[in-house]
């Protein structure tokens, strides 16, 4: 599951991630409205709750980003773009 914590300091983030457009993406994101909907790295529950993240991200320009992502609307589209080295790390926990 890809429960995600947005914090505000880069230093506390497992991932610093910038939002770009979709085919500069690595990874094409979903965002869903409960715990049960969110799996594997691309279908991300915001959790208010760090305790409850599987991953903390710091969102931030493209430059400083170890990840790109673009949010999209229909879960088919959710998914890696391309090979990348946080595959499995977002819904498993740690880098």
């Amino acid at each position: 599951m890809a429960r995600i914590y947005q914090t505000n300091n880069m230093g506390e983030a497992d991932v610093r991630v910038a939002i770009v457009q979709r085919g500069n993406a690595d990874l094409l994101v979903q965002r869903v409205s409960s715990w049960g909907l969110a799996h594997g790295d691309a279908h991300w529950f915001l959790t208010r709750e760090r305790q409850d993240a599987s991953a903390s991200v710091y969102f931030t320009s493209q430059g400083f980003a170890q990840l790109t992502i673009c949010f999209v609307d229909h879960p088919g589209e959710a998914g890696w773009a391309r090979p990348h080295r946080f595959k499995g790390c977002l819904s498993h926990g740690g880098t």
